[in-house]
């Protein structure tokens, strides 16, 4: 991260747009998501879609930084699209917004290579907070979907035997979907340390991403909300 960025307060509005391509087979949701961040600072809805294929199509041509996504969809499902996107435009963040939040699913997900996951029960400003998370290159999980991820941990160890302690601290922080500034903060180190460590913990891991990061730290216990 950049001084300028560093010096930045977190409560201006982002630097640029964020184009927000929403997809889900029900009209009436699409309008209700649509009615709901339109009008915020920062963000554009730049279309919508009713399922994976139109997603990527309309893609090719929107060039979206952020596609907000449902799962059960008829003629190309969520899961396949998060993967095609992950495959054919990995510079696009997807945030999963659905009503399942079976921990199964969730991982899956991740795994294709989603950014966040929250329910359709989340606030307005729970929504653009994940938005804003995910382009922003962190992982964003609402705390019903982090609930069922995190809280039925079957106590194992954290497998975790080539990072320090603080990387394994940096690690599971950014799981939680933390920015590089608010791990510095809660750590007090600057922000160029944690950078330092997180160019670290991908190369033992050899993991690049921050959903794959995430997804290591789940699988691992890492991450336990009380």
């Amino acid at each position: 991260m950049s001084i300028q960025q560093e010096q930045q307060s977190p409560k201006q509005p982002p630097k640029h747009t964020i184009k927000v391509l929403l997809v889900d087979d029900h009209p009436l949701v699409l309008d209700g998501i649509q009615a709901r961040i339109e009008g915020v600072p920062g963000i554009e809805v730049i279309g919508q879609a009713h399922n994976g294929l139109e997603a990527l199509e309309h893609a090719k041509h929107s060039s979206p930084n952020v596609v907000l996504m449902d799962v059960s969809m008829p003629v190309m499902n969520g899961m396949e699209a998060t993967r095609r996107f992950q495959t054919d435009f990995p510079a696009i963040k997807v945030l999963i917004l659905t009503m399942h939040d079976n921990k199964e699913y969730i991982l899956q997900l991740m795994q294709s290579g989603a950014s966040g996951y929250i329910l359709k029960d989340v606030s307005s400003d729970e929504l653009i907070k994940a938005i804003e998370t995910v382009y922003q290159g962190n992982t964003y999980f609402s705390q019903s979907a982090s609930q069922t991820l995190f809280n039925n941990s079957e106590a194992a160890q954290p497998q975790t035997q080539n990072l320090t302690k603080r990387e394994e601290t940096v690690l599971k922080l950014l799981a939680e979907g933390n920015s590089n500034k608010g791990i510095a903060n809660e750590l007090k180190i600057s922000v160029r340390t944690v950078e330092t460590h997180r160019q670290n913990i991908k190369g033992k891991l050899d993991i690049h991403t921050a959903a794959g990061l995430a997804k290591y730290a789940i699988e691992h216990n890492l991450v336990q909300l009380s």
